[in-house]
């Protein structure tokens, strides 16, 4: 019998650790080449990793939820017959949804990767026998895990609609967690943040009553979100600019698009006018769409000509920015089902590496939470990030009267090495005037 050891690998996405999340085998197991054995989770994704030998599992060398360094040894897998690994020369293993994304770097090409949480359809879904709603309208509610009995309809003849649906699917997200816990009777907890060889929690002194603090490792994407956003933060000199916008237009624009024919199986939202309004902005700005690169040879400006459209999205594993590729070149139907497929790959933890790196400029939706602005962090490797912020009616004065219109508040960081203050205000005021008028889209 001879030992193989099987090391973490790196899963190409240039990270140094992965945690270890759940061992799908045990000691004394029998494996197969490209049996799933270990699921991990860097700062970007889940990976179930594949075997890449065949034999008897040995020993676990790492325990779940340590967090392990690309290179260290994970797994023996006992081999009889001394059976060589699977072909080690570079080759990838494609995500299911990014057929050409580099995923596992140097060994089998069988075992794709795949999240461990349950397909859309796998989900517990009631029955909602007497729920009137149309086949495509059914599907989307299994997709997004949504009891239809339990959407109140606003159909004309009792229906319920697409946008039951999603807003119900959308409600259930944000207020998930809404119920407050109840404070515990234990006064203090250390959570290690390591694997069990960490030292044992200091004890702490005085009556031990109830869970006044509490230690959460910083690992995974909060560990990746929380070094880009301080290396973006204290290494771009962020200028940040607002303006409130009658978006009145646009909200009839969205009325009429989601009544169309031609967009009648996909999502209408702002969201889509504002992506619009960003491409078409930043074709009159490109240096908004560039960034700033530290070389060998000095600093050097990159300016991208094609958009690469990051919506920051969040998620149960933390916020994720993947960017829709090549946005300049979609037209608004094609850009409405790029948006509704990022968002719901998000939602359910499927976006792919790919879909994560790359981005040229990026928009955060902060008005889905009430909020009207803020001053965004830029994403690392752009220039400047967009928020759009809640639509609300509000009195607004239009040709000396004062009329009810629908407001938001449209406001922006740059990096302020890259882009002046006149182009920023420019590109903002670009974006602001397609919001009041979307019919500037059609040149």
């Amino acid at each position: 019998m001879t030992d193989q050891t099987f090391v973490l690998p790196d899963v190409g996405e240039g990270l140094t650790e992965a945690e270890i999340v759940q061992w799908r085998v045990a000691p004394g197991d029998t494996v197969a080449v490209n049996d799933v054995i270990v699921e991990i989770e860097t700062a970007k994704s889940l990976v179930e990793l594949p075997s890449p030998y065949s034999g008897t599992v040995g020993e676990l060398l790492a325990s779940e939820g340590a967090t392990v360094e690309v290179g260290a040894p994970i797994i023996t897998i006992g081999s009889a017959d001394a059976a060589s690994p699977a072909p080690s020369a570079p080759t990838t293993v494609p995500e299911p949804s990014d057929p050409g994304g580099a995923v596992l770097v140097g060994y089998g090409t069988g075992g794709a990767v795949s999240s461990r949480r349950r397909k859309p359809a796998e989900r517990p879904v009631a029955a909602s026998v007497g729920v009137v709603a149309k086949p495509p309208i059914r599907k989307l509610a299994r997709d997004l895990g949504v009891d239809l009995s339990a959407v109140p309809p606003s159909g004309p003849a009792g229906e319920v609609t697409r946008d039951d649906v999603v807003k119900h699917a959308e409600q259930a997200s944000v207020f998930r967690n809404i119920e407050t816990p109840a404070w515990g009777d234990v006064r203090e907890e250390t959570i290690t943040v390591s694997a069990p060889a960490a030292p044992a929690p200091v004890a702490t002194t005085g009556p031990v009553t109830d869970a006044r603090e509490e230690s959460i490792p910083v690992r995974g994407v909060r560990k990746a979100t929380a070094n880009a956003m301080t290396s973006s933060a204290y290494s771009a000199p962020h200028v940040s600019v607002w303006v409130d916008v009658d978006a009145s237009r646009t909200m009839e624009l969205v009325k009429r698009l989601k009544a169309s024919a031609d967009f009648a199986d996909v999502k209408i939202s702002p969201l889509l006018i504002m992506a619009r309004a960003v491409i078409w902005a930043l074709r009159r700005t490109p240096m908004i769409n560039a960034a700033w690169v530290d070389t060998e040879d000095g600093a050097q400006i990159s300016v991208r000509h094609y958009v690469n459209l990051g919506i920051a999205a969040a998620t149960p594993r933390g916020l994720l920015v993947p960017n829709i590729k090549d946005a300049q070149g979609m037209n608004t139907r094609e850009l409405a089902k790029a948006l509704e497929h990022l968002t719901l790959t998000a939602r359910e933890g499927k976006t792919s590496l790919a879909d994560q790196s790359g981005g040229t400029f990026t928009i955060t939706n902060i008005g889905v939470f009430g909020v009207d602005a803020g001053t965004p962090i830029i994403n690392p490797g752009e220039a400047g990030i967009i928020a759009l912020g809640a639509i609300r009616q509000k009195p607004w004065v239009v040709d000396g009267e004062v009329r009810p219109r629908w407001v938001t508040t449209v406001s922006g960081s740059f990096d302020h090495r890259v882009v002046d203050g006149d182009g920023i205000s420019r590109f903002i005021a670009d974006v602001a005037s397609v919001l009041e008028e979307p019919a500037l889209l059609l040149d």
